[in-house]
């Protein structure tokens, strides 16, 4: 995957991968910014899955590998937090 693709328009997430000694938290705030830069048709889920097979592989043990994989499971199980359908009514 080369920087600045369609699953990683602004390259961030090929970036993430160059910076020795990145944070996890680092990588969180990097990961918020690739997600809101895809397009908004685009299914995110199977864009993780696809930066996954190509970085995760290579990097099971990166900081960013392990955000990504947070985020997919994250997808997987949304919860309601609010809204009118968990009101009760009187």
């Amino acid at each position: 995957m080369l920087k600045g693709d369609v699953n990683d328009p602004k390259g961030l997430v090929f970036e993430a991968y160059q910076i020795e000694g990145i944070t996890k938290s680092e990588c969180r705030t990097i990961f918020l910014d690739w997600a809101l830069s895809l397009p908004l048709d685009v299914d995110t889920g199977n864009t993780i899955r696809v930066m996954l097979a190509s970085y995760g592989a290579a990097e099971p043990g990166h900081p960013m590998t392990e955000v990504m994989k947070e985020g997919l499971n994250g997808m997987a199980a949304p919860r309601r937090r609010g809204g009118w359908k968990s009101r009760t009514r009187n």
